[in-house]
């Protein structure tokens, strides 16, 4: 009975984008993290950037959690994230550079896969095998290391501290004589270098069986935040697929990327935009090709943090965010760059597709073909907001935007942001 009580003590709350990535999700856990005593990365690479801005400065994370920023969490990196040590590395450095002290603070599962020289030479080998259909991949070896991990070929973090050289030699000649029979020339020479690198750096750190430091977190009463990265949009099984990423981007990979029973999860926040953005290829049901998705973008700077490729843009997908609220059970939103829309004199959101001459408000199978936006208009603010600190403040025609949202979407919207600095954010009553 003592140990029941004690499991009930402690509460899991999960934050993932609801769209194609870029939502602004470093961000909003930074703004959430002092209500936490754990910030907890789930899935994916360094293909991910988190952008912050405070006090004068801004950071691009790829690896590390969010939640580094507020000093005294733990920040766990969990197992089923993949990492690129080289990369880790300069990240991790950067940051200690400027201040933040990390190697106490940051645990690392030993059960994250590690991204190889080759992984990345494997990743430019397939897109260019592919042609026109590539995918757009961020050439970062991710695709390559999720293939092997369920291939059951995958070199983890916790090999790094026995037998190692051997372990990677292997996996090394393995992958060699995969890109020997595609012809594909190579010279890893320099990244090889960085990357064992990496690799001493990494064994400085907390490597940890983080299933059981969680369970343990969660007994002792901690408060944990599961921070995702990407989108739901970009999910291996929900997404648009092939246009995807290589994990699950969902609530669900929460549990699996963090070793979390589903029924310890509590609030489940999803990140959107006021409007829509895209990078890469793959379908986007209402991206705008005019010069109105140009001012979004140049308004919005949206512009990959990783990569700087340019984001395609559009507005507003309702159908698409209604299938993402539920296929996370999302119970809270946090609407970003809302001060993007500013100047403009009408938004608009689409709230149906015509697929084929049909309306429908499912999102279908396949929206590479035949999808019409159903959009519908209303009037823009036309006012700045990015100095407002309280919702009392926003414009009225700002207000109606945000009831219509929550009236289609059926989902509280409880925080607002109206600028990149961590103190344009205004958290709803």
């Amino acid at each position: 009975m003592n140990n029941q009580n004690r499991q009930e003590k402690g509460k899991v709350d999960v934050l993932l984008g609801l769209q194609w990535g870029d939502e602004g999700k470093g961000k909003v856990v930074d703004v959430l993290t002092p209500k936490y005593d754990v910030v907890a990365r789930f899935q994916g690479g360094p293909n991910a950037g988190h952008t912050l801005e405070f006090e004068g400065q801004k950071y691009v994370l790829r690896s590390i959690p969010s939640g580094i920023f507020q000093g005294g969490k733990v920040n766990i990196i969990g197992n089923g994230v993949v990492l690129a040590p080289d990369l880790f590395m300069e990240e991790a450095m950067a940051l200690e550079a400027s201040g933040h002290e990390l190697k106490e603070r940051l645990h690392i599962s030993k059960k994250a896969h590690l991204i190889m020289p080759t992984h990345r030479v494997l990743d430019a080998a397939y897109e260019a095998q592919k042609g026109k259909d590539k995918v757009g991949t961020t050439g970062k070896g991710i695709g390559p290391t999720y293939t092997d991990k369920i291939s059951r070929n995958g070199l983890r973090v916790g090999d790094i501290l026995d037998n190692f050289e051997e372990k990677y030699a292997a996996h090394k000649a393995r992958h060699e004589a995969i890109l020997k029979s595609l012809g594909f020339e190579y010279d890893i020479t320099e990244t090889e270098r960085k990357w064992m690198e990496g690799i001493n750096y990494l064994r400085k750190f907390n490597l940890v069986d983080s299933e059981h430091e969680i369970d343990h977190l969660l007994r002792d009463g901690k408060s944990i935040l599961c921070e995702g990265a990407q989108g739901t949009m970009l999910d291996i099984d929900f997404g648009s697929y092939p246009f995807v990423t290589s994990s699950n981007t969902i609530c669900a990979g929460a549990c699996t990327g963090l070793g979390i029973g589903p029924n310890k999860i509590g609030d489940v926040f999803g990140i959107m935009k006021a409007y829509c953005t895209r990078v890469g290829a793959g379908p986007f049901p209402t991206e705008l090709f005019d010069e109105t998705g140009k001012r979004i973008r140049d308004l919005g700077h949206e512009y990959g943090a990783v990569t700087g490729r340019e984001r395609r843009c559009g507005w507003i997908d309702l159908v698409a965010l209604r299938y993402s609220i539920m296929v996370n059970g999302v119970t809270k939103l946090i609407m970003m760059k809302s001060d993007v829309l500013d100047a403009f004199d009408t938004i608009k959101a689409c709230t149906a597709y015509r697929v084929n001459g049909e309306l429908t408000r499912e999102f279908p199978y396949n929206i590479e073909n035949g999808i019409e936006p159903v959009y519908k208009e209303m009037p823009g603010w036309k006012t700045d907001m990015t100095r407002m600190t309280s919702e009392s403040e926003f414009p009225q025609a700002f207000k109606d935007y945000v009831s219509f949202l929550e009236k289609e979407l059926e989902t509280p919207i409880v925080i607002i942001s109206i600028g990149p600095d961590r103190a344009q954010t205004i958290v709803r009553d």
